[in-house]
């Protein structure tokens, strides 16, 4: 499909909604619409608006349309030995750049390069009203408006709809080693949090099934170092576990219980709660299948400094992410009345009410 600029249109289609008062449903490659709660609305298509607006290798920066599939970005970069460093998943081959903003999402990378907020350097919107907001800018030095860029990245659409965004891309490394080493969930967080502290070129580590992963990113002499040094058997097609870690393939994932997604401090203690686990992010992401309750695993989670995602399973119409205190509830309410007033961006996509 050619490069099209379908500004004007959508703006008109959420200015006729505004007006209504009818509440839309941001789409684009559907790769993600598992992801959050499940919401009613006239379908707004952002797959038609697409294209790399600009690209500028020599200056690590790349401003593409939200419906521009992530194929087509990591093609484009990797022909310049380039890529988008927070390596993001795709949860499915219409993956587009808007929806991956739209909703942070990250990969096997993000603890140790940052995630997809923190390479975000502008983006276009249209708020609720129907009008064209510019935050941000498409190179690194201007930082004017930088958070309100960054506020909507992870707003699940529910606070304007992306149009452009610029983000921020890295050089890839030149070599890549990763190395199993067998042991319990609690040796992999103790080693985890050991490495993390030492000046080692560490890009992403998991425990998975009794085993711990590690990859080690960077130029050859100092991936070699890490080969020398470290002990741990050379995985073979590493690229292959990762990729399947980072889209949810592998058999861990498809389990027939409630799948979680928890956020914790690295060092955190593991929650004591029933099920199968798996571990990644240097311990700052802990998946689990299990069939206890809700509320007990959105208690534990909380008193350990975490946060829980339903990402499969449970009642999709229900909470789905971390109750939010009250303090961050009123300022979500107030953002969301400044910035879509009718409320007809993807209404309780994140939270009933908002």
């Amino acid at each position: 499909m050619a490069e099209n600029d379908l500004t004007v249109t959508l703006q008109q289609q959420v200015q006729a909604a505004y007006a209504d008062k009818t509440p839309l449903n941001i789409v684009g490659g559907n790769s993600k619409a598992f992801y959050g709660r499940q919401i009613s609305g006239s379908r707004l298509d952002m797959s038609g608006h697409r294209g790399i607006i600009s690209y500028e290798p020599t200056e690590l920066v790349l401003t593409a349309r939200a419906g521009t599939p992530l194929v087509e970005i990591e093609q484009a970069l990797a022909t310049q030995g380039q890529m988008l460093a927070f390596e993001p998943p795709h949860w499915g081959p219409g993956a587009t750049l808007g929806g991956t903003v739209a909703c942070n999402l990250s990969g096997p990378r993000r603890p140790y390069a940052g995630s997809a907020r923190d390479f975000v350097l502008g983006c276009r919107v249209i708020n609720g009203k129907g009008e064209l907001l510019k935050f941000g800018a498409e190179v690194m030095k201007n930082v004017a408006g930088y958070d309100a860029a960054r506020l909507m990245t992870g707003a699940l659409g529910t606070l304007g709809v992306l149009l452009d965004i610029s983000l921020k891309v890295l050089p890839a490394p030149q070599q890549d080693l990763t190395l199993i080493q067998s042991c319990t969930l609690a040796e992999a967080l103790n080693r985890m949090n050991r490495l993390a502290a030492q000046p080692l070129p560490l890009s992403a580590s998991a425990w998975v099934d009794g085993h711990l992963y590690l990859r080690f990113s960077g130029a050859d002499s100092a991936v070699a170092a890490v080969k020398a040094r470290e002990a741990g058997d050379v995985l073979a097609d590493a690229a292959a576990f990762w990729h399947s870690l980072r889209e949810l393939n592998l058999p861990f994932f498809a389990g027939t219980e409630k799948l979680w997604r928890i956020a914790l401090p690295q060092t955190a203690a593991q929650p004591e709660l029933p099920g199968d686990w798996l571990v990644e992010w240097g311990g700052a992401q802990r998946w689990l299948r299990s069939t206890a309750a809700e509320d007990d695993v959105r208690t534990q989670v909380a008193g350990l400094g975490g946060h829980a995602a339903l990402i499969h399973g449970g009642d999709r119409a229900g909470t789905v992410f971390q109750p939010l205190p009250a303090g961050l509830w009123q300022l979500h309410q107030r953002l969301k009345l400044a910035f879509d007033p009718a409320g007809i961006l993807n209404p309780g996509r994140m939270y009933e009410g908002l």
